[in-house]
Formats: structure tokens, sequence, C-alpha cells
């Protein structure tokens, strides 16, 4: 945070830039509260170190776990620890580069003639940290599901069986997850449906492999060390 802070300016900047570049000429963003030219980027800040610092957090996490793992269970759970963090930046950055000129575009189009659109920094930086939690967590699917498979909670039958209710449960998560507008409830929704088929699909041979002989924990050498005498 504190290497990330003398630039605290210029990473609000960026992250703004989606809804500036529609911001009709001659306006721009404004500031309501006395401390919001500096509490915002604040904020902002401290998410995006957060955010930075999280596989050095999980890696440490990781290391505090492997242990105690089978090596059939660490050739399945590394993989998609990584994937995990892959994923949840992949779907920030989906939401930057895609959703958010859609979005903004849009709402740009649609302002009554005579309202002079003139956002306060701090509902813009809670309306996208909304929307990058969300698309993050959303784009966490495919590891979710290949791990309830892999750990034999569902099958992918069964999931298969169930996917008329996994697509409107993903809209109904849209709803909760982003703000009260059908275009960005839609944006989230179809991606998550898409990262479900995905997670079904490698579900599928992480669960083939789980079924392979060499799988099979006979040996002393497939013993966690933690437990190895």
């Amino acid at each position: 945070f504190a290497g990330l802070f003398s630039f605290s300016q210029k990473i609000y900047t960026l992250v703004s830039e989606p809804l500036r570049r529609f911001l009709p000429e001659g306006t721009s963003m404004i500031a309501t509260d006395v401390a919001s030219p500096f509490l915002a980027p604040f904020k902002l800040t401290m998410v995006v170190a957060l955010f930075l610092a999280m596989p050095v957090i999980l890696a440490q996490v990781w290391g505090f776990i492997a242990p105690g793992l089978y090596k059939h269970e660490k050739r399945v759970a590394l993989p998609l620890l990584v994937s995990s963090i892959i994923l949840f930046y992949a779907g920030m950055a989906f939401a930057y580069f895609l959703v958010f000129p859609m979005i903004f575009h849009f709402f740009a189009s649609v302002t009554p003639e005579g309202v002079a659109m003139m956002t306060d920094i701090n509902s813009y930086l809670d309306f996208v940290l909304t929307l990058f939690f969300a698309f993050g967590v959303a784009f966490e699917i495919p590891v979710a599901t290949v791990l309830l498979i892999w750990i034999g909670v569902v099958d992918v039958e069964y999931l298969k069986k169930i996917r008329p209710y996994v697509i409107i449960g993903c809209f109904v998560v849209g709803m909760v997850l982003t703000p009260p507008d059908i275009f960005s409830q839609t944006m989230l929704a179809v991606p998550m449906w898409l990262l479900f088929e995905i997670g079904l699909l490698f579900g599928r041979l992480v669960r083939k492999r789980g079924e392979h002989p060499d799988d099979q924990p006979a040996s002393d050498g497939d013993q966690p060390p933690a437990t190895r005498q």
C-alpha cells in the first residue's frame, strides 16, 4: 500500500477512464463531499493493494496446508488454487475492458435531454468496486464446479440435469451482485452460465483422472508428509 499511495490519483484516473470517455463534452466527474478528492483515491488504492497482495497471501496459505495433502490431492488442488487467482483477475479485466465501456455508453446514450451526466467520484467508486468483485467471484464458477465434482458432492450428469435451474440462478445472482439495472445483470449472468459449462467440461476430465488406477492411494509414497512415519 505504501508503494502505491503516491500513485493513488493516477490509479483513480485509470479506473475512471471507462466512464470519463463517455461524459458529455464540457462536463466532468464531481466530488460532493469535502474529503472525497482524497478519500476516494485512498480507498481505491487500499483495495488495489489488497488485490495485488492476494497471490502472496494464498501462497502462504498453500504453504501451510500443502504438507497435509496426498500427492494426488496436490495434483488437483494446486492447479485449482492457481486457476482461482487467474480467473479472479480475468473477471476483473473482463469487467474493465468489456463490461464497463458497454454499460457507461448505454447510460450516456439514455440520459434524458437537459440532464447533465456528472457522476460523483464516490458513487462511481462504489459502483465499479461492486462490479469488480461480482465479476471476479463469477469467474470462479469453473473452479467451484470442478471442486464439487472432484470431492464427490455432485456428478457431471446431475449438473447437466439441473442446467435450466443453474441458468435461472445465474440471473438471480446477477440481480443480487450487480447494481439494479438489467444491462449489468445480463452482462454478469451470461458469462456465469458459460463459465459453468466450462466447469462441467473440466470437471468431467478431472473425474476421469480420479478413476485412473494410478490414483489409488496404495503406496506409502502417496501419504501426506505430515503423517508419514
